[in-house]
């Protein structure tokens, strides 16, 4: 790593020169099988050939002009948007905390404007992960990374995830809203049940108060729909999406219905990059794609096959595998050993793994995946948990 470099990140000793679909190459011409997707983010794979073609188009003729214009493919994008999910309106920014750190002032706007300024707390959930500016910070709550950021940003109340009972005691009459994730990813995959989800949108109704699902790794077809939130059958009243929306080219949005986003009016919220025209190029393309007939039926088949395969695994070798989680192809693992040594494990057999919270491992392929790579992956991760049990067994018999 380059001394220049702040000392943010523990990197893996990989640098890839390319991808192609579901693999990534290096310099050498060693090849992965890319199952972190750069942390659910290039949901097309790499080198998608209708959202190459659009990105160079648009670089040959216009980069950024600012907000201080109209950009129809930032239109258009949002009407897409709205016209596939709960929203009315739509807003662009850079990146997912971005839209978690708006979305929080889209709702105290929300009840300021309604003549409630003290209406600004909201309640988020043990083990979340909503982003790394200061105000996300204190919406995650954990220790880890607040420490030596300073006093912790106001307005946030804290209860364990899928306890109802802590949820309802939490409310005030300070509450705006709830604000959580559909999964979990961060967090170690861990899902909200559509049950609890519905009865989190009951008590947000019987309290007048906002839904806010952070959407931001759920969303754009990761658990298999375009949004997380309709496998429960509910609507939020705001919604954050980034991740999977550009394929890669950096791009986040908050969505809200036109009462929730009431109080946001010229000058009350801004962006410089925000719904830039390369960004807004990526996330058409990336719609084209995601909005084809029968996009998300594959989706769902295939990642169907995926978690099948896992869960044998899970079966053959249980010194290695605890638990197999999440939807869509948001897959994880929960280990027996140190997560980082599976990841590790995975690595020696050229497949990328992502660690999370509570001892996981993410399996996020690309959402194009075919399935003969996805065999192909299996093949790999069982040579390695083959490996590791080995190694496990051998440790126990000392």
């Amino acid at each position: 790593m380059s001394e220049a470099l702040m000392s943010t990140y523990a990197r893996q000793n990989l640098a890839f020169e390319r991808g192609e679909g579901s693999y990534l190459y290096t310099a050498d011409g060693r090849r992965y099988l890319d199952f972190g997707s750069g942390i659910a983010v290039t949901a097309l794979g790499h080198s998608h050939p209708h959202l190459v073609k659009a990105i160079q188009d648009q670089a040959a003729k216009l980069w950024h002009v600012s907000n201080l214009f109209e950009i129809p493919e930032q239109t258009r994008l949002a009407q897409r948007l709205v016209d596939n999910s709960f929203a009315d309106k739509a807003f662009f920014c850079n990146s997912g905390a971005e839209a978690n750190e708006g979305a929080v002032k889209v709702a105290r706007k929300y009840w300021a404007s309604k003549g409630q300024p003290e209406k600004y707390r909201i309640i988020t959930f043990d083990g979340a992960f909503h982003g790394r500016t200061l105000a996300m910070l204190a919406a995650t709550n954990n220790k880890k990374y607040l420490d030596g950021f300073g006093p912790k940003v106001e307005g946030f109340d804290h209860v364990p995830l899928n306890d109802l009972k802590a949820l309802k005691a939490a409310i005030t009459p300070e509450t705006a809203a709830i604000m959580l994730e559909p999964i979990q990813g961060e967090g170690g995959v861990r899902e909200v049940p559509s049950e609890i989800l519905r009865e989190i949108r009951r008590i947000c109704d019987e309290n007048k108060l906002l839904l806010i699902l952070d959407e931001v790794q759920t969303g754009m077809g990761r658990t298999g729909k375009l949004f997380a939130y309709e496998w429960a059958g509910i609507e939020p009243d705001i919604m954050t999406l980034a991740k999977g929306l550009g394929g890669g080219f950096p791009v986040g949005a908050i969505l809200a219905t036109a009462e929730a986003a009431s109080g946001i009016v010229p000058g009350t919220h801004g962006t410089t990059f925000g719904g830039n025209i390369m960004a807004m190029t990526a996330g058409n393309a990336v719609l084209d794609v995601m909005l084809e007939p029968g996009f998300f039926d594959g989706v769902q088949k295939r990642s169907s096959y995926f978690r099948q395969q896992l869960a044998m695994l899970h079966d053959r070798y249980p010194d290695v595998i605890e638990e197999v989680r999440g939807r869509g192809f948001l897959l994880a693992v929960k280990t027996k050993m140190p997560n980082s040594d599976f990841q590790a494990a995975l690595r020696d057999e050229h497949v990328l793994g992502v660690t999370a919270s509570d001892n996981t491992v993410r399996l996020i392929p690309p959402l194009t995946i075919p399935e003969k790579d996805i065999a192909e992956g299996v093949k790999r991760i069982e040579a390695a948990c083959q490996k590791l049990q080995a190694q496990a067994r051998a440790e126990a018999a000392k």
